[in-house]
């Protein structure tokens, strides 16, 4: 059996509990040596035999996977963040359907959301964006034409831009073909890491405040108003807002109001209000709102 295991940002405290079970019980471990911070393998076993992919060939990694699983033992493939992006993993697991290999997939905490909780920002803001966007600029890897930068960012919405900062400056100007040239920018390096950093600028000067800092690879570029400080506030709390979790709230005129879905359910409200003290109850067709009066 092959697990592949996403091994978190960098803190090792952000290893699943899973994940680090595998890791501890493996036989083998492959690991990419560049990203992963090696901590968290502190906990291997004695005998567990370890190989650095980061000088490997595919072909390569999958010899070891093929030695081990021939002597009836378990290798632990450990990626760095969360194996779904840009981990090159379905080459791999590919390659194990054809050999007949079994293999599962343990996710992890990617860079992207370690970056937000070391900025204590939220990617998704009521009124300014509901919508991530995942990239990368092209390099060697292409990027699909329908991805290239200037067309995601036609959305304006949150961008997170892997593998790019060492590209800072032309990334900025190509930014700027859309969003406005004050959006907000936050470069994390090394999110979770001792040695984090959080560099914030615009698309108008972020470019040189990054090269100040020195930093050319391991950071992830955070775009979009999310950074700023104007927002609405979520109706998940929101007392005037109903859910089948909280009970219709009453208005000061003593009248209550529900969010439904429809008659049936406004009905539904207003029978329950009634059995609960209502004495003149109704249920008025507004919309989607059904109104109960006391």
């Amino acid at each position: 059996m092959v697990y592949f295991v996403g091994a978190g940002a960098g803190d090792p405290e952000l290893l699943t509990v899973k994940g680090k079970r595998l890791i501890d019980n493996a036989d083998t471990i492959i690991y990419a040596g560049s990203l992963v911070n090696p901590a968290v393998l502190a906990d291997r076993k004695p005998n567990c035999q370890v190989y650095d992919s980061a000088g490997m060939t595919l072909e390569e990694v999958l010899a070891v996977m093929q030695e081990t699983e021939a002597q009836g033992k378990t290798t632990v493939r450990v990626h760095t963040g969360d194996a779904s992006i840009y981990g090159a993993i379905r080459e791999q697991l590919d390659a194990l359907d054809k050999l007949g290999i079994p293999h599962t997939v343990v996710p992890g905490v990617s860079s992207f959301l370690a970056a937000a909780a070391a900025m204590q920002k939220e990617y998704t803001l009521p009124d300014v964006t509901q919508t991530v966007i995942l990239t990368r600029m092209e390099g060697r890897t292409p990027v699909p034409e329908r991805e290239r930068l200037e067309e995601l960012a036609k959305h304006r919405a949150t961008m997170i831009i892997f593998l790019s900062v060492g590209r800072i400056a032309e990334l900025a100007e190509r930014l700027r073909t859309a969003y406005p040239a004050a959006t907000p920018v936050a470069v994390v390096y090394k999110a979770s890491w001792p040695e984090e950093k959080i560099v914030t600028g615009t698309l108008l000067d972020i470019a040189e405040k990054v090269q100040a800092a020195g930093i050319t690879k391991t950071a992830l570029v955070t775009v979009g108003e999310f950074l700023g400080d104007t927002y609405a506030l979520s109706k998940l709390y929101d007392k005037t807002f109903t859910h089948e979790f909280r009970k219709v709230p009453k208005h000061e005129n003593g009248v209550f109001l529900a969010d439904t879905a429809g008659e049936t359910a406004g009905r539904t409200i207003a029978g329950t209000l009634r059995r609960h003290g209502g004495t003149k109850g109704r249920f008025c067709r507004n919309s989607a709102a059904g109104v109960y009066r006391l």
